[in-house]
């Protein structure tokens, strides 16, 4: 368990001619009476998409192929990574389970990839010569979802990641020929210094390219030691540079069809292609899993707070969305209303609070334990910083520090305080986002929803008010349970006998304690007494 939680061709480009492109769908043609508008959008396109290898990626190329007929082409930006090639690692990414409904309906949809290698880490992305030239040929739809989403990533990494790679991909989309829209993912939380978040631009806590040119220059000592000066109001290096990387967007945009997506805390599937799914124990994801499995106790968080929480399916489906509605954008008629249209993509409208994600979240994990569960539930939300260190020493590290110390006299690898450290390092991460509220607009977003036709609002659903948080997070748990901690639903019977045994040690910890602290009081009680009251 302590494990599972903490733990394009080499020399060959692919080429896609224009004659063998789908004719686009004319008016009056067959082809286009079955389309939706947004369908039709994508129709006959070559879409360019970096950061398809992580979560959001898979699931907008999945959601595109599976959904948009006539799509000719997605171009993925694809790094070697731990010793294995651009193709090697391409073949591994659809190989996942999300891709499980596309392989089944449309079993040569590989056809339509073609991986370019690159590194988002890298001036210009990376990329050769030869395959830029393919992409400005080519392609005509752009999607930048890259980045590294570590809140204590080093900026070091951060700055090249998040900020650098905007602006070279904004670079890349000043030459491609036929643009028709580019969208930059960013996040809702880019500028939570500020109380009200509403669909604009706010000015950024620096500016991008002397950001980029310090981080450039000086040592990695260097930049760790000055970055708490740089951050200023900003939590972490990457709430920091998602803000500077919209002031990129905003300098460099020009009139390019250009619009920023903000989408919340983006966590599980809600509808598809699979429910549940997820690949990552980011935010709440992580706390749900380190609660389910017994590992963590307490965390500190209000729980009256809202949890702008989304499902990873529909962020998605409000993301293709945006795309069809830049490239319909009257700013691109309008030379005059220069405006980058900004989407926030949050849960305003449908809102839950912490308690009630934790309820909900007890609830089904209570009916579907997991054999990899090492101690029974008990976790609370704490409001009070003092409450929850106590649970902190009390219930992590104190527990910790016994089953080290048995571990070590039975001559194994003590290993228990080293996971509550990093489980410690990821909740302080979260407490900013735990103890405070910010109010959101979403009016943009609104009018989106809006334009929708019948059919794409069925075909591309994102309306967070229809989705119902109960039968959400009955899904969302056994997503964790399946994906994340790797535990099959066909182990239920054995976990529910284990989950019992669990109960039972608990109940019985706890009398034990009770009955230590008990005794520990009435000695003190006794002492003080005869202090108080010496006998004569």
């Amino acid at each position: 368990m302590v494990e599972v939680l903490l733990d394009r061709v080499d020399g060959q480009e692919a080429i896609v001619e224009s004659d063998c492109r789908p004719e686009s769908p004319t008016e009056n043609s067959p082809v286009n009476e079955k389309l939706s508008p947004i369908q039709e959008f994508y129709y006959g396109q070559s879409i360019f998409i970096t950061g398809g290898t992580g979560f959001m990626g898979k699931l907008l190329i999945e959601k595109l192929l599976r959904t948009c007929p006539g799509v000719t082409s997605i171009y993925l930006l694809v790094r070697p990574k731990k010793g294995k090639d651009v193709h090697q690692r391409t073949e591994e990414i659809f190989d996942d389970t999300v891709f499980a409904k596309l392989r089944d309906e449309q079993p040569k949809f590989r056809h339509q990839i073609v991986a370019i290698a690159g590194d988002c880490s890298q001036p210009n992305l990376g990329i050769s010569s030869q395959d830029r030239a393919t992409l400005i040929r080519e392609v005509s739809i752009v999607f930048h979802v890259a980045a590294t989403v570590r809140f204590d990533e080093k900026l070091k990494l951060a700055v090249p990641i998040n900020v650098r790679s905007t602006r070279d991909v904004l670079n890349l989309c000043k030459e491609i020929t036929n643009l028709k829209t580019f969208i930059h993912v960013s996040t809702a939380y880019a500028n939570c210094p500020q109380s009200v978040i509403e669909e604009k631009f706010y000015d950024p806590p620096m500016d991008s390219d002397k950001l980029i040119a310090l981080m450039e220059c000086v040592e990695d000592k260097l930049a760790e030691d000055i970055t708490p000066q740089l951050l200023g109001k900003w939590p972490n290096t990457y709430t920091f540079t998602k803000a500077v990387a919209e002031n990129v967007v905003k300098k460099q945009a020009g009139d390019l069809p250009v619009g920023i997506f903000r989408p919340a805390i983006v966590i599980s599937t809600y509808i598809e292609p699979t429910r549940g799914w997820i690949d990552n124990l980011y935010g709440p994801t992580g706390v749900a899993a380190g609660a389910g499995t017994g590992l963590l106790r307490s965390i500190h968080c209000d729980g009256s707070v809202h949890a702008n929480v989304v499902p990873a399916d529909l962020a998605v489906n409000a993301l293709i969305a945006c795309a069809w509605d830049v490239a319909n954008d009257q700013r691109l008629n309008d030379k005059s209303h220069t405006d980058i249209p900004i989407y926030n993509y949050v849960a305003t409208d449908n809102p839950i609070t912490y308690d009630e994600l934790k309820e909900m979240s007890s609830k089904y994990g209570l009916e579907i334990p997991s054999c990899r569960a090492v101690w029974y539930y008990s976790f609370r939300n704490n409001k009070h910083r003092i409450v929850h260190l106590f649970f902190v020493y009390f219930w992590h590290l104190l527990p910790a520090l016994l089953v080290d110390t048995a571990t070590v006299c039975i001559g194994r690898q003590p290993r228990l305080l080293k996971v509550y450290k990093k489980i410690h390092k990821f909740m302080d991460v979260l407490n900013y986002f735990s103890t405070q509220e910010w109010k959101f607009t979403n009016e943009r977003l609104h009018m989106l929803m809006s334009k929708l036709t019948f059919k794409d609002r069925e075909q591309f659903y994102c309306d967070i008010r229809k989705v119902d948080w109960n039968t959400y997070f009955e899904t969302y748990i056994r997503g964790i349970r399946v994906y994340l901690i790797k535990d099959p639903l066909d182990t239920l019977p054995q976990a529910r006998i284990k989950w019992q045994r669990l109960y039972w040690s608990h109940q019985a910890l706890k009398l034990i304690l009770a009955y230590i602290a008990l005794r520990f009081s009435w000695t003190a009680i006794s002492t003080l007494f005869d202090f108080l009251y010496p006998k004569v």
